[in-house]
């Protein structure tokens, strides 16, 4: 089963979650920090990891596994 991961800010920092979870999977001082564990955990299940700005706005997103795109690069 693919997880998606999602990457934002916290009020303690900056946050990993699960893609449709409540609660934070894990809480880090760092966005690179946060961003290396939502990549870490996106890899494993084969999913797609998403890094958000402070404002909310996706600034990067990597896929893994099955890339539904068809064209290469």
């Amino acid at each position: 089963m693919a997880d998606d991961y999602w990457a934002t800010k916290h009020p303690n920092g900056w946050q990993v979650k699960g893609a449709g979870n409540e609660r934070a999977t894990s809480v880090h001082r760092t966005q690179a920090d946060a961003w290396s564990e939502a990549k870490s955990r996106a890899r494993a299940s084969g999913g797609e990891a998403y890094l958000t700005k402070e404002n909310g706005q996706i600034r990067e997103r990597n896929t893994y596994g099955r890339d539904p795109r068809s064209t290469k690069g």
